[in-house]
């Protein structure tokens, strides 16, 4: 029982329904499509899911409620995203332990138990495709926007330690996208210059260089405007270790944003 495996993935508001997907999204939904599959080989117990759409402006925020479930509208593309059902069970337990690990480490994690929150897009439209029938518990986390990359970080090494020494087989979620400069017209690419970045990046986890992409982020996450300033780059990179193979599975822009699929497994 341990942390089976860590995900990147994409949460594009066109992807909530797949009948709407572009093309050019499409091997974004491949990507997930398969690691549905592979979640479900792993008999996952408990999925723990950081969305950058769950903006905590002091703190970093647990949802332990034990039923999650709501209807959820997009506030950014209504047009895309609107009257949403969700219902899946939640954990806790293991949030309460996530909530502690956080605090006796020096940061400021609350977790809450709130059956009346609503989920953002960025927490549903991945487990639409990652847990469609709505089986597996999930543990919501935010991110912080007052927090610096290097508290987040330190915030995903507590998540991992807790995930792989916990008694049930876990997933970790990074929920967001990278370059992220964003501009209408959900066909464009990102810059040239940003999309090397993203290759650069991308290329560090392929090849497990998790302290050379640490560094990177730093500057990578402000010219690039990385999503939540890569609060949840920061956090995987603190969840994984350097002996997790990395695969990638997927790529598409949206808006001019570089969003990709990739699974870390020990």
């Amino acid at each position: 029982m341990a942390l089976n495996m860590a995900l990147l993935a994409a949460h594009v508001p066109s992807m909530c329904h797949e009948a709407n997907v572009p093309d050019f999204q499409q091997d974004l939904v491949k990507g997930l499509k398969l690691m549905k599959e592979r979640i479900r080989e792993m008999e996952t117990d408990v999925i723990v899911l950081m969305s950058c759409h769950f903006p905590g402006t002091f703190h970093h925020y647990v949802d332990v409620t034990p039923q999650h479930r709501g209807v959820m509208t997009s506030v950014e593309a209504p047009d895309l995203i609107s009257g949403v059902y969700y219902e899946y069970p939640g954990d806790q337990a293991l949030g309460n332990e996530l909530v502690k690990a956080g605090v006796d480490a020096g940061i400021p994690v609350v977790g809450f138990n709130d059956p009346t929150y609503i989920w953002d897009y960025g927490t549903v439209v991945p487990l639409r495709y990652l847990n469609p029938e709505a089986d597996i518990p999930v543990i919501s986390l935010s991110v912080c926007w007052a927090a610096s990359l290097e508290e987040t970080y330190q915030w995903g090494r507590a998540i991992g330690k807790v995930l792989r020494e916990s008694g049930k087989r876990t997933i970790f979620i990074s929920s967001g996208a990278l370059s992220h400069n964003l501009v209408r017209g959900r066909h464009h690419m990102p810059s040239r210059s940003e999309q090397a970045m993203d290759n650069q990046f991308i290329e560090y986890l392929m090849k497990s260089e998790l302290k050379d992409a640490r560094e990177m982020l730093n500057q990578y996450s402000r010219i690039a405007g990385v999503e939540s300033g890569g609060r949840h780059l920061a956090a995987l990179l603190g969840v994984l270790q350097p002996e997790q193979k990395a695969e990638f599975w997927g790529y598409g822009q949206s808006s001019g944003s570089a969003n990709a699929i990739l699974s870390f497994i020990s």
